[in-house]
């Protein structure tokens, strides 16, 4: 068994691995009391005022007790992180970052303008962590690009894979825990989607391109493959007309 585990950590690719290692071992330290949850958390007041800059990143590495919920997160994070470094991103790696820096980016964003909107800044005063809402943004996406797989609820029900964060979004409303999370997950993964793949079809124009000085982080492997079923990838850069 930990071979095997050994082994599949091995073939994982490196931002999905790195990833999950950097949250399983902060949620770890955190359980163990070696690190505090209340040095992680996202507090703009305390970015600004103090600088303490760190905590933009590590509101996404924390996702709480180590109980049933951590482990559906980890699961959901590694098998759709990997999904998507694997077929839609595959030998762009500089680009699969580029766009979890761009979820994290918006939902940071939305949070910080939500907490000054009136009647709905107390909801997102309530909003620490933004870990499972960055996870939810790549179930989002990867359902995009993945419309058409069959999938199953608990065994209880299949449906095409284009609904699956709404029927995530509705198991989260009938279990009773906040909807925000996966609201903001979906607000994330939308936009993307939406400068990524449904912009440049309308305009022949791409937005989203990756900054040279990430590309140059990341060594992408050319990989020629067949693309798997019903899997749709972006349009190719040199095919989008450029401003």
């Amino acid at each position: 068994m930990a071979q095997a585990i050994e082994e599949w950590y091995k073939q994982t690719p490196i931002i999905t691995r790195s990833y999950l290692t950097a949250a399983v071992a902060t949620t770890i330290g955190c359980s163990l009391d070696i690190i505090s949850p209340y040095h992680l958390y996202l507090n703009p007041s305390l970015v600004v005022k103090q600088y303490e800059i760190w905590r933009l990143i590590t509101n996404f590495l924390f996702f709480g007790k180590m109980d049933l919920d951590f482990l559906f997160h980890m699961f959901f994070l590694a098998r759709y992180c990997k999904l998507l470094e694997e077929n839609s991103f595959r030998g762009r790696a500089a680009d699969f970052f580029y766009m979890l820096l761009f979820g994290a980016t918006v939902l940071t964003g939305i949070v910080l303008v939500g907490g000054m909107i009136p009647y709905v800044s107390a909801s997102f005063a309530k909003i620490f962590f933004l870990s499972n809402s960055l996870t939810f943004m790549m179930v989002y996406v990867w359902s995009k690009q993945n419309p058409f797989i069959h999938m199953s609820f608990l065994g209880l029900f299949t449906f095409s894979a284009a609904y699956l964060p709404w029927v995530l979004l509705g198991f989260s409303i009938l279990v009773g825990t906040s909807t925000w999370v996966d609201l903001l997950g979906m607000i994330a993964g939308h936009a993307y989607y939406f400068l990524e793949d449904v912009y440049p079809q309308m305009t022949g124009r791409r937005l989203l391109k990756t900054p040279a000085f990430i590309k140059q982080l990341f060594a992408d492997d050319l990989v020629v493959v067949a693309p798997p079923a019903n899997v749709r990838y972006p349009i190719p850069p040199q095919e989008l007309h450029q401003d």
